[in-house]
């Protein structure tokens, strides 16, 4: 992460969300799910800045909020 990137709110260098790819595979069946990259809030709380590892050329991207656990 570089130097110009902000903090979240509690002043961590930690990413507040996971940027996820997500296929889906039809109806009635779970999506894939691929981790593609982080986001860190803004400090004005208006926004984000977002790295992504991997630019998917199909399905969409979410966000989720980061957590301690694995998803």
């Amino acid at each position: 992460m570089s130097d110009n990137q902000t903090t979240n709110s509690n002043g961590s260098k930690s990413p507040s969300h996971i940027a996820y790819q997500v296929r889906d595979r039809g109806e009635g069946k779970k999506g894939f799910w691929t981790r593609i990259g982080s986001a860190w809030v803004h400090q004005d709380g208006k926004g984000f800045n977002v790295q992504l590892e991997v630019v998917p050329l199909d399905g969409r991207i979410t966000l989720r909020v980061a957590s301690e656990k694995k998803d």
